[in-house]
């Protein structure tokens, strides 16, 4: 190999640290890691990165893309259950918040009844006292 083709092989190497690192130099950030982008990213049109030429890097970059992507896929299904654990949350919230409003009703429906028939337990006994009224004391 000529000290061209390892030279660059070493700014391919480099721009693919760089983009795995997500702290590309010629790319926004944020660029998914790619033989493309690592090309464009070493300052080079994409077909120059051949896999005939850099065999070892292709497949390098090939398998980074793989796990990574299976990485992604994972941290989705972890943000799924995260969201449905939310809404599960979200839904119990609104159970308990019915079931303690339903509670509240029937305490305050329970007081209401409690004063109407203490009332009604003073009415009766002022009709009572008025019929019968209570034994005076004896005096010696």
């Amino acid at each position: 190999m000529s000290s061209a083709t390892d030279s660059a092989e070493q700014r391919f190497r480099a721009a693919f640290e760089r983009l795995k690192a997500d702290n590309p130099s010629v790319l926004p950030r944020g660029t998914p890691v790619s033989q493309n982008n690592v090309a464009k990213e070493a300052g080079t049109d994409p077909t120059a990165l051949r896999k005939a030429r850099y065999p070892t890097l292709i497949r390098e970059i090939q398998t980074w893309v793989k796990l990574a992507g299976q990485e992604q896929a994972k941290r989705k299904q972890r943000q799924q259950r995260q969201k449905q654990n939310r809404e599960s949350l979200t839904q119990q919230i609104k159970r308990l918040t019915i079931q303690r409003d339903k509670a509240q009703s029937q305490l305050v429906g329970a007081h209401r009844q409690m004063l109407e028939l203490l009332q009604e337990k003073a009415r009766l006994q002022s009709r009572l006292d008025e019929l019968l009224p209570p034994p005076t004391p004896l005096r010696a």
